[in-house]
């Protein structure tokens, strides 16, 4: 798009083949969007009959000074465009308007008719510019918020470096504020930076004074070379970034890569190789772990939660990531929590887990947790967890209230025994044989207590149908009816 380069190219254009000259006719477009804040009419009224005196710009900025006010000026936005016909002027990617085209162009904004014959108009494809009719340009928006000219008022590097100090925005959004320096682009930012080996995302208030210097030095230089060539991108420099820099297609300038990143909210081509960040900059990006990579030690994906057995001493782990593992289900969850029988309890936060660098060691890390014997166990953090199975694992989880001879708990003890899963505790074989031997006392005086309540109130049950078989002789058969009814009930109900 246009920048100051091209703008001053424009400028330059009229001042060679149209000063001096009386505006014969002139057309002025239809579009509010470009022509702002007057009529077509009322414009074309103001202009006609009036000679051309000069052509002036500031920063991206250009108007004709006629011999008298109001002035035309032109904001030239993405793809505004000055084309002179029978001139040949610069042109530039996105104006869009050929020599075979029609004349004037379809893209037309602002068309004028000289007293020579000679014609000329400012085009725009894309309806960002902006033309406006001005008693006084320099003292009104846009123009009057305008920093200093880069071509025209240089800044001494004492100035510039004073400036920079009090800014702490990266360098190159800085060049693009048009309120610092104007007239410098996405383009030529990216030059300047380039030929002074700055970084674009390096802050400007940590800029030493020799890279001040050197970054003044290369304004005027990427500015003067432009101007000097009048924009015509195949006279610059063949070292130049300019030729490499388009379209975010991988490339290389004078053999180094060059890369893109988003700097002062625009696309910016730089090369790493030469552009690197300085200071307190350089340390904390290189403190920074590249996308995709996890840089640390595996050992700090392990949270400890700082909980100590008093006893043992021993702490309990939280296992907040695990490679590749998945989500526990709600069910599993809640059997281990709600398991009466169930050790210290733990969890283990999957979604999203980073995988860890390869180490030459075991990948395998033993952690310690405590078992409600104040004994430290150990479990091992696998490299993908599958989701549990919802077959019993451990009677430890299910509980020992449904078992109903020793035979099921020897059966579902060795099943269970050495389960290959990272979210219960594998015991030792002796720990599994002491604590199923425990459970058979268990389970032994919970069925002989079971054994003794019902043969109490089997007898209980006799005695009562005793006692109602002789009170029910000599009642009458409604009676004998009734009562019949009853037992039944309470021998379903019993049954269910």
């Amino acid at each position: 798009m246009p920048e100051l380069p091209e703008v001053e190219a424009a400028r330059r254009a009229i001042e060679e083949n149209c000063l001096g000259k009386r505006i014969k006719n002139s057309t002025v477009a239809d579009d509010p969007k470009v022509i702002d804040g007057v009529s077509p009419s009322d414009f074309e009224a103001s202009i006609v009959g009036k000679r051309i005196v000069a052509a002036h710009r500031k920063g991206k900025n250009m108007w004709l000074q006629l011999d008298s006010p109001p002035f035309p000026s032109f904001q030239f936005g993405m793809t505004g465009a000055v084309y002179i016909k029978g001139v040949a002027i610069t042109k530039y990617k996105r104006s869009a308007v050929k020599d075979t085209d029609e004349w004037p162009s379809k893209y037309s904004k602002f068309f004028v008719e000289l007293d020579d014959g000679l014609e000329f108009s400012f085009t725009d494809k894309r309806r960002f510019a902006k033309v406006r009719l001005l008693d006084d340009p320099v003292s009104v928006p846009p123009i009057s918020e305008l920093g200093p000219d880069a071509l025209l008022e240089p800044m001494a590097v004492d100035e510039f470096c004073n400036l920079l100090s009090k800014k702490k925005i990266g360098i190159k959004a800085l060049l693009l504020d048009q309120s610092f320096i104007s007239g410098i682009g996405n383009w030529m930012a990216d030059e300047i930076l380039y030929q002074a080996r700055i970084h674009p995302q390096q802050s400007a208030s940590s800029m030493s004074k020799e890279n001040c210097s050197t970054l003044v030095k290369c304004i005027n230089e990427v500015t003067n070379s432009a101007v000097g060539f009048d924009a015509d991108s195949l006279c610059f420099p063949v070292e130049w970034l300019f030729h490499f820099r388009w379209g975010k297609k991988p490339g290389n300038v004078n053999g180094k890569k060059i890369e893109f990143i988003t700097a002062g909210g625009r696309t910016t081509a730089y090369v790493p190789e030469l552009q690197k960040l300085c200071g307190d900059q350089a340390l904390k990006e290189a403190g920074k772990p590249s996308k995709g990579i996890d840089r640390g030690d595996p050992d700090d994906d392990v949270e400890k939660l700082g909980n100590e057995d008093e006893a043992t001493n021993s702490k309990v782990v939280k296992c907040t990531k695990i490679s590749g593992a998945k989500k526990i289900s709600k069910k599993w969850s809640s059997k281990a929590e709600n398991s009466d029988d169930a050790n210290d309890k733990y969890s283990m936060k999957t979604s999203g887990a980073n995988k860890h660098p390869k180490k030459e060691a075991s990948p395998r890390v033993d952690d310690s947790v405590n078992d409600k014997d104040g004994d430290a166990k150990s479990f091992k953090k696998i490299s993908k967890a599958k989701k549990p199975s919802n077959k019993k694992l451990s009677p430890k989880f299910e509980g020992l209230d449904n078992y109903e001879n020793d035979s099921d708990i020897v059966d579902r003890s060795k099943k269970t025994r050495g389960a290959k899963n990272p979210r219960i505790l594998r015991k030792t074989n002796e720990d599994n044989e002491n604590e199923t031997e425990n459970q058979r006392k268990q389970t032994r005086g919970k069925n002989s207590a079971k054994r003794n309540r019902e043969e109490s109130n089997d007898y209980g049950d006799k005695v009562n149908e005793e006692m109602k078989g002789k009170q029910m002789k000599g009642a009458s058969p409604a009676k004998k009816m009734v009562a019949s009814d009853q037992r039944w009930k309470q021998q379903r109900t019993k049954a269910i």
